[in-house]
């Protein structure tokens, strides 16, 4: 079974510029297992990338990995969830 924690950790760790503040959180839900992206603020972007491409293509390889009997991969950058919830107030 793949550990999809380790492949995000050897994807992103390389991109990022304080590597020592990355970590994944992982949340478990009904329908899918989440993972937290936890990154030093100068790090988003870069993880985000320009128009979110480097982190549509981590997720394209991460959702690729599934295995058979396992709930779906989530990949969530914690200033996301941020933005999207500050944007629904005004």
């Amino acid at each position: 079974m793949p550990n999809i924690e380790a492949l995000i950790k050897s994807i992103v760790e390389p991109l990022v510029e304080y590597p020592e503040e990355f970590a994944v959180e992982i949340v478990d839900t009904d329908d899918f297992t989440e993972y937290h992206l936890q990154l030093h603020p100068e790090d988003i972007g870069r993880v985000i990338g320009k128009k979110g491409r480097v982190v549509r293509a981590i997720r394209t390889i991460v959702y690729s990995v599934r295995v058979r009997n396992q709930k779906r991969a989530r990949i969530v950058i914690a200033d996301e969830v941020e933005e999207i919830d500050d944007s629904e107030d005004e």
